[in-house]
């Protein structure tokens, strides 16, 4: 080894004991290569290498678990670690490195083998990061005594060193050598065995910290405990003030519903009738005025299955004949088990690599497909019912552009991972009666995942899409990027409309909590007229002022020229700005001479409704989400609700669900194996095929219609039997 390579191998690390210690090792490769420059990290019992510090954000080289490995000292520089059958042959720039290395590997397999025996037959609840204080008090005590256990394992190797120490000034000594050299070891060997002195007299200081510390825990432990009283009497208040909120509300929603005539103009109702708590009853009544009968009204019960209409859009059209046709939707599902799973055991190995090919257990899924999924974009519908009846295609676009960002509002909470269909498998929504649509998903190709979207409207639109997924884990988050092209054409005016999705991004992967954020631009042409809307959506900085998950936009005519400002977030609102007067600006940083529009008061194109109560519990699902999965008749043999691990899923039985998605696998990997399903060159879908669009050019597939005959029909003998 050189002495440039040496000194480029010097560790920069924290001292031996700490939690962490990292730097340059070489590692022995090939007999082609030999020793390799790498960067080696120790941390929680595991020694893992990069080939650069960069490396350490995405690509793990690497791991061996000091737990059960075995530390061997070769030579002067060299150390060897196996385990499992995996060997490391590692090289260190002096003997001094290699000994730090050495201290800190047996440290650090010390506190591993202790982590194993005190985690042994624990199941550890997911629910860990809610601890109360007197845990986290527990907690802290281990955590003393661990150290404890690190000092006096530093003891153990300071006297094992000092020994060896000693012995060889013994050996030193006994030589024949000059009195002053011999009174100079003798004063050596003295100090040695002073410092093996002060470390014991640390260690004892040390454990009396310890024993003072649990002399008072009994104290904190009751402060805590009675804080942790209050905290719960407060929380069982909060709760049954939300319940009375509720059930006011609710009470609230049905009375214009009655009939004018079986209640007087004001209706007089006990509190203790809603809320149901005896503690309430004969403590006085409220008065709320009975609701005139009205269209308005009358339009807001017609819509009460589905909640998620925008409640600033109403329509007059929706007579009684089709309220009383309406049918009831389910509202609620089984509440999400409280299951724990180590996820970095799982996605270690799976940094890079595309995520559809990852096999995942269902405890990160959603009990819904990415089918459904897809059906989502359907939540604001009525943002096209409206858009679909405008005059001006101006507007139109306005309210297509908040149709396109609305799509997004139910992934603010939604952190799971949807089901990966099965080749073939499809979905059906039919919404005729309540909201005048017809929706078909088919799972068209499996690598890589594609799935075609058709909705027809009788309302004056159809819009259909084909998209692929493609996803990467990078290690600390996970990009999501849709690739496909969305299509909306309406059929008065002909306007075809055609966009692309953003990318989305699932951040703290493997530490802290998840949250999504959605980045990029959505550029919407209307083939028609040319006229266009540009939609930034700005991703999330911890530094930026700007308000968080902010969507703008301009709407500008087939000239260039914009009319409208747009206005908002992804996970709200959007709102919309006539432009009335145009100046130019002084220039910019980069010397361009910015436009100052002003604009007339912002008008709201969109609002997103509250989630359903108990949300949280229900994967955060919104109304429409809720009764995607509902079971139906008539639905095709293929349908994502006849999934049968996504039904085991939903009604809790997670298990099951894990043993079952497995045989589905497997299922599929046999048939293709057998030769009994197609190559993804010759497979063809039974409900769409592929066609080149006349207005953009590219090919992909679409709707070649039979599906909603054969429903009619129930034939269904040329579906596959992919369940």
């Amino acid at each position: 080894m050189s002495e440039q390579d040496k000194g480029s191998a010097c560790t920069v690390a924290s001292p031996p004991g700490s939690d962490i210690y990292k730097g340059w090792l070489f590692k022995w490769t090939n007999y082609l290569k030999g020793y390799q420059r790498r960067w080696f990290v120790l941390s929680n019992g595991l020694l893992s290498y990069y080939r650069t510090q960069a490396e350490m954000a995405h690509t793990c080289r690497g791991t061996i678990n000091l737990a059960a490995a075995h530390i061997d000292t070769e030579d002067a520089c060299n150390i060897m670690l196996s385990s499992g059958g995996r060997t490391y042959h590692l090289k260190a720039s002096t003997e001094v490195e290699r000994q730090r290395w050495v201290t800190a590997l047996e440290l650090a397999k010390a506190k591993a083998i202790r982590m194993v025996n005190d985690q042994s037959g624990k199941n550890i609840s997911s629910s860990t990061a809610v601890l109360t204080a007197y845990f986290e008090l527990q907690g802290a005590l281990k955590t003393l005594a661990s150290k404890l256990d690190d000092l006096c394992t530093c003891n153990d190797l300071i006297a094992k060193h000092g020994a060896a120490l000693q012995r060889s000034l013994s050996e030193l000594e006994a030589l024949r050598v000059l009195v002053e050299g011999g009174e100079k070891i003798k004063a050596v060997n003295e100090r040695a065995t002073l410092f093996r002195i002060t470390s014991n007299a640390m260690i004892n200081a040390c454990r009396d910290f310890l024993q003072l510390a649990e002399s008072h825990s009994r104290r904190w432990q009751r402060v805590l405990q009675h804080e942790r009283d209050q905290r719960t009497h407060l929380e069982e208040t909060i709760e049954q003030l939300a319940k009375q909120h509720n059930n006011l509300e609710r009470a609230w929603r049905k009375a214009p519903s009655l009939a004018p005539d079986t209640h007087p103009p004001l209706t007089r109702v006990s509190r203790a009738s809603w809320a149901k708590d005896p503690s309430d009853e004969d403590e006085g009544t409220e008065y709320f005025d009975a609701m005139e009968d009205s269209p308005a009204f009358i339009t807001v019960t017609a819509t009460e299955p589905s909640q998620h209409r925008s409640s600033t859009l109403s329509y007059n059209n929706m007579t009684g004949k089709e309220v009383q046709s309406c049918r009831k939707r389910r509202s609620q599902i089984p509440s999400k088990p409280n299951y724990s799973l180590n996820l970095w055991s799982i996605m270690k190995n799976c940094i890079g690599k595309e995520l559809s090919k990852i096999p995942m257990p269902v405890n990160f899924n959603e009990p819904l497909s990415m089918l459904q999924r897809l059906t989502e974009d359907l939540e604001y519908s009525d943002l096209l019912d409206k858009a679909a009846g405008c005059e001006s295609s101006l507007e139109q676009i306005c309210l297509v552009a908040a149709f396109s960002v609305s799509s997004y509002s139910t992934t603010v909470h939604r952190t799971a991972k949807p089901f990966n269909p099965l080749l073939g498998e499809t979905f059906e929504l039919d919404r005729l009666d309540e909201c005048g649509y017809r929706s078909l998903c088919e799972q068209v190709s499996h690598h890589p995942p594609a799935a075609a979207h058709h909705v027809m409207s009788q309302r004056g639109w159809t819009l259909w899409q084909e998209i692929t997924i493609a996803s990467k884990f990078r290690g600390k988050y996970l990009s999501i990027m849709p690739l496909g092209t969305i299509h909306l054409q309406f059929h008065r005016s002909g306007n075809h409309y055609v966009w692309r999705k953003v990318t989305s991004t699932v951040h703290n992967i493997i530490v802290g909590k998840l949250w999504i954020d959605q980045s990029g631009d959505i550029d919407i042409i209307n083939h028609t007229t040319k006229e266009t809307c540009q939609l930034k959506f700005y991703p999330y900085s911890y530094f930026s002022r700007e308000v968080p998950r902010k969507v703008t936009g301009v709407v500008a005519d087939g000239e260039g020229q914009a009319h409208y400002i747009l206005s908002g977030t992804w996970d709200e609102r959007m709102e919309s700005a006539k432009i009335v007067q145009r100046n130019r600006g002084n220039s910019g940083t980069e010397g361009k001479q910015k436009t100052i529009y002003q604009t007339l008061a912002p008008r709201l194109l969109w609002k997103k409704c509250p989630l359903p109560e108990n949300a949280e519990n229900m994967y955060y699902f919104s109304s429409l989400a809720l009764s995607l999965n509902e079971e139906e008749v008539g639905v095709s043999l293929t349908d994502s609700r006849r999934r049968p691990d996504q039904r085991m899923m939903e009604e809790g039985r997670w298990d099951e669900a894990n043993a079952e998605k497995q045989r589905l696998e497997e299922k599929q990997r046999a048939v293709r194996r057998g030769g009994r399903l197609p190559t993804m060159q010759s497979y063809h879908p039974l409900w769409f095929h592929q066609r080149t669009d006349p207005v953009t050019g590219e090919t992909s597939f679409v709707y070649k219609g039979a599906y909603w005959e054969a429903k009619e029909r129930q034939d269904w003998s040329m579906c596959p039997d992919i369940f």
